[in-house]
């Protein structure tokens, strides 16, 4: 990637972030509509209430990470299919990366796990938030290259 292209990529990172931190959408949420507005709203903005049912796990189950959710929500938003569409092969290979990146990254896709430091505090702890925010931002940068990398978005010098 090319600088403004690197700068892109920082400035989805601190979107997504600011959405969270500043309490207007959650992971999920904050992931998919950073994305849908980095594409330029092939969706209109209620987009977002299909990403409000998994934050903290799958709804509070911390189950699946909810920053992941939003991810794999966002990837959808391009190489998803319609009913009587083939399956873009894309779509399930770019899937598994993200899975693959944050299992990497993090150890693991749960919540429960990957906020295991902070059990039972209900996201009283600035620590938690942040490192939830950190997580949120990192999967919209990830989204973001991926998509760069692949033509989908430009950021030309």
């Amino acid at each position: 990637m090319n600088t403004k292209q690197e700068q892109y990529v920082e400035s989805i990172r601190k979107t997504a972030e600011n959405y969270f931190s500043k309490g207007e959408f959650f992971c999920s949420e904050a992931v998919v509509k950073t994305i849908n507005d980095a594409l330029g709203k092939p969706y209109p903005d209620e987009v977002v209430k299909l990403a409000s049912g998994f934050p903290v796990g799958l709804g509070k189950a911390q189950c699946l990470c909810g920053a992941v959710s939003g991810g794999e929500m966002a990837l959808g938003m391009v190489y998803g299919r319609v009913h009587g569409e083939p399956m873009d092969p894309k779509m399930l290979e770019i899937a598994k990366e993200l899975h693959d990146y944050i299992k990497e990254e993090y150890k693991s896709l749960c919540c429960r796990v990957i906020t295991r430091q902070w059990s039972g505090d209900n996201f009283q702890s600035p620590e938690r938030k942040q490192h939830c925010i950190e997580i949120t931002g990192r999967v919209a940068q990830w989204v973001a290259t991926q998509f760069i990398e692949n033509g989908i978005i430009t950021a030309e010098e």
